[in-house]
C-alpha cells in the first residue's frame, strides 16, 4: 500500500453475511471472496491510481433470533495486511447452519453495521458495507423480544435508511453519510428492492426464490472504487 502522501483513501469495509443453513451452496464461495477481497480491491485502486492509506476489514455474521443460539456474531476490525491471519481464521471459521423461517435478520446487520467504530483518518475516507444473503430480510423489531436482541436498533426500516443518510441523531457511531457505500448481493425481494430508494446502494439481485445465484465480486469492487 501507499505511503502517508495527500488525498489517500482510509476505507472500512463490513461485510454482513447471512450463515443460515439456507446458504451451504454457496457459503464456501461466500467466504473466498471475503478473503480475496483485500487483494483484489488494492489491485482495483492500483489500476484507478487511488492511493489506499489504511483498510480495514470487520465482519458480520447474522442468522435468525429466536431460532439460533449465536443469531449475531460480529467481529473486530481487521488492519489488513496486518492482521490478515486472524482476518483468515475468522472468516474460515463461518459455518452455514440454522436459521428460522426463511428472512432473516440482515436489517439488524446493517443496524450493528452503521454503529460500528468507522475510521476518521485520511484525507478521504469511506464506509462501505457489504452483504451477502439469499433472503429477504425480517421486518426490524419482529424478534425484539427475542434473548440477546440487540439494544438501540432503529424501530423500522425508515429510519435504518435515516441511518443510512445521515439524517437521524440516534445513530450514535463515526460513521459519516457521505463517505457511505452499500453492495447488496440478495434476492429480487423485500425489502432489498424497497431499499432502491436510498442513495448510495447498489443491489445485486438474484431472481427471487432461487436464492444467492451469483457474486461477481470483482463487479462490486469496480462500482465501489469508481464511485470514490
Amino acid at each position: 500500500m501507499a505511503g502517508q502522501g495527500m488525498g489517500e483513501y482510509c476505507v472500512d469495509i463490513v461485510m454482513c453475511i447471512d450463515a443460515t443453513g439456507s446458504m451451504a451452496p454457496i457459503i464456501e464461495e461466500v467466504k473466498g471472496n471475503a478473503l480475496s477481497f483485500y487483494q483484489r480491491f488494492i489491485d482495483a485502486m492500483d489500476e484507478n491510481d487511488k492511493e489506499v492509506e489504511q483498510l480495514r476489514i470487520k465482519v458480520i455474521v447474522f442468522r435468525d433470533y429466536g431460532a439460533d443460539a449465536e443469531p449475531m456474531v460480529e467481529s473486530e476490525f481487521f488492519v489488513l495486511p496486518d492482521q490478515n491471519e486472524a482476518f483468515r481464521s475468522f472468516v474460515s471459521s463461518i459455518e452455514a447452519t440454522g436459521g428460522g423461517d426463511k428472512p432473516e435478520n440482515a436489517l439488524e446487520a446493517i443496524a450493528l453495521a452503521l454503529k460500528s467504530d468507522w475510521t476518521t483518518g485520511g484525507s478521504k475516507r469511506r464506509h462501505a458495507i457489504l452483504v451477502f444473503s439469499d433472503a429477504p430480510a425480517l421486518p426490524l423489531g419482529e424478534r425484539a423480544g427475542c434473548a440477546n436482541y440487540p439494544t438501540d436498533m432503529p424501530a423500522d426500516i425508515a429510519t435504518l435508511g435515516s441511518w443510512w443518510e445521515g439524517t437521524d441523531q440516534t445513530l450514535s457511531s463515526t460513521y459519516q453519510a457521505k463517505a457511505g457505500r452499500l453492495v447488496a448481493f440478495v434476492p429480487n425481494a423485500e425489502p432489498w428492492t424497497e431499499m432502491q430508494a436510498w442513495n448510495r446502494y447498489w443491489p445485486a439481485f438474484s431472481p427471487a426464490g432461487t436464492g444467492l445465484a451469483d457474486v461477481d465480486i470483482q463487479s462490486a469492487i469496480d462500482l465501489m472504487v469508481g464511485s470514490f
